[in-house]
């Protein structure tokens, strides 16, 4: 499958283990519930994934490089959110906004993946402008939107109140 032991390896496991907490931590914020440990898997195999697609040979910066960066900005609102302001107040929003963004951002790309390593899927959308490509990214971002809502009723039984 994937050599963990080559830099490329790495970045897919955690990419991977990242994407699966992720669902985890999502589905906990929809049943309010809180499992701080499947969180800071979450949170750790986030970041490492995304960092660590800087390490990839490059000439000028690609569209990766934006989702990279736009998803380690995401994490660093997150990461306060929770563990500074404890998810109080306003703050349990920004938090599941993040959670869920930040999920959504690693799903986004892993279809990306998907579309330009699986032959079928390479051969429906080539150039990834096609739209076979476009229609399973918006299924994905409209199963985001509705997840992200009910994550953040579910979340409100988990969060503690202003101070």
């Amino acid at each position: 499958m994937f050599d963990p032991t080559t830099w490329t390896g790495f970045h897919t496991w955690l990419s991977l283990i990242a994407i699966a907490t992720g669902f985890v931590v999502l589905l906990d914020l929809i049943a309010g519930r809180d499992r701080p440990m499947w969180t800071a898997i979450f949170l750790a195999t986030a970041f490492g994934t995304s960092a660590t697609g800087f390490g990839f040979p490059f000439n000028g910066v690609l569209p990766s490089h934006i989702v990279g960066l736009a998803a380690l900005l995401v994490l660093t609102v997150i990461v306060p959110a929770r563990y500074h302001f404890h998810r109080a107040g306003r703050w349990n929003a920004v938090y599941v906004a993040g959670v869920v963004t930040s999920l959504w951002l690693l799903v986004f790309v892993g279809v990306a993946q998907a579309f330009a390593k699986i032959p079928v899927l390479h051969a429906l959308a080539p150039t990834q402008s096609e739209p076979p490509f476009a229609i399973a990214e918006g299924i994905v971002l409209v199963l985001f939107v509705l997840a992200g809502l009910a994550a953040v009723r579910g979340s409100r039984l988990t969060a503690r109140p202003a101070f």
